[in-house]
């Protein structure tokens, strides 16, 4: 129950939504309403979830979905199974990423996805290069600095927001100005599917957390990887670019809270500026070995991996193509995707609303089945 909060995130890893956002049907928010839940209370919520609604699980790695004749045939390490319909609630990023230059790290200098990534102490000793500026690289980046390791950054495009903005949480800023309801449509693109989590975290009780914050901790910031030369990394000469487009994304989200604030009269405390202060810039090159480098982390996130599936419903970009989560394979649907309906549908805040639209799509497919048996 819950596999990859298991199996592929790190042992300090703590919800980025506060408990309040935890909202699955029939379920009372866990813990402190504003408290960020660790990694182990996040499984003992599911775990309990699926005990108090009696779910019949059954534990098996499934290999091959096919669809024939009006059923569907599953493929399962040790057996089969038909069903007459089936729910995917893989999540849309299964597959974890790495550039191409992951083939001519350096010989020994370990490297290895974030998925993989545990605790500081799994590492060999020495300075971290981390891959990668949003979510995942920026908090694990964070927890090495405090650790005592040194630590590179290579920065892309990824926006950052404040955990606490004029003295309210993130979530409650996003939920009030209706962004979490804003459907797809709000998109610049398909392709923005892919962008990154926001760059901020749950952990400490929730903080800021970007490369700026990363910088004053000691962190090198360097442009977006371009791969190795050598025992040396190769970076961009981007840094500034990427930098302003984090600034740029936290800047306009203020905005809109401000713009919020005052058409609702909300008498809020002002929040408190950054100073710009100058960016120590890494360079576009780092001699691994003479900087004592000895470990590169790829945080460059996940993919779709769908190839298992059996079923003409995919798009170019690898998504299932749907009507909030219902496909045109009759019986055939998914929950827990991004942009599925809105932009709280991958989240626990959002992903009970898309479940009962489809939970009566597929009622409706099997009543369907029954009456024309």
């Amino acid at each position: 129950m819950g596999e990859t909060w298991r199996s592929a995130r790190w042992d300090s890893f703590c919800l980025n939504t506060p408990n309040w956002c935890t909202r699955l049907p029939g379920l009372d928010p866990p813990g402190e309403a504003d408290a960020f839940a660790p990694l182990e209370d996040v499984i003992a919520t599911l775990t309990d979830y699926a005990d108090r609604i009696r779910a019949p699980l059954r534990r098996a790695e499934v290999t091959s979905l096919k669809v024939n004749r009006g059923s569907f045939e599953l493929t399962l390490k040790g057996g089969a199974l038909r069903a007459r319909s089936v729910v995917v609630a893989t999540g849309a990023f299964q597959r974890p990423t790495a550039p191409p230059a992951a083939a001519e790290v350096p010989a020994g200098v370990v490297h290895m996805h974030t998925a993989s990534y545990r605790n500081p102490g799994g590492l060999p000793d020495g300075g971290v290069l981390v891959v990668g500026s949003g979510q995942s690289g920026c908090e694990i980046g964070y927890e090495l600095l405090e650790a005592g390791r040194s630590v590179h950054l290579a920065v892309g495009r990824c926006g950052w927001a404040p955990r606490r903005y004029r003295g309210r949480e993130l979530m409650r800023w996003m939920v009030d100005v209706g962004a979490m309801d804003e459907t797809s449509k709000a998109l610049p693109s398909p392709k923005a599917r892919f962008a990154g989590n926001v760059a901020v975290s749950g952990s400490q009780g929730g903080r800021d957390c970007n490369p700026i914050v990363l910088q004053a901790m000691g962190a090198r910031l360097h442009g977006r990887f371009l791969g190795f030369d050598g025992g040396r990394a190769r970076f961009e000469a981007d840094l500034d670019a990427s930098l302003e487009f984090g600034a740029t994304f936290e800047r306009d989200w203020c905005r809109r809270f401000d713009d919020y604030a005052s058409a609702a009269g909300l008498d809020l405390p002002e929040h408190p500026t950054r100073p710009p202060g100058a960016v120590d810039a890494g360079g576009t090159e780092l001699a691994l070995d003479r900087e004592g480098v000895t470990t590169v982390l790829w945080a460059g996130g996940f993919r779709p991996a769908f190839q298992w599936i059996g079923a003409p419903v995919f798009d170019e970009l690898g998504f299932p193509r749907t009507r909030r989560g219902v496909t045109e394979v009759p019986g055939l649907t998914f929950v827990g995707l991004p942009w599925l309906h809105t932009r709280k549908s991958p989240l626990l805040l959002g992903v009970g609303d898309d479940a009962a639209h489809v939970a009566d799509a597929v009622a409706a497919h099997l009543e369907g089945q029954r009456a024309s048996e």
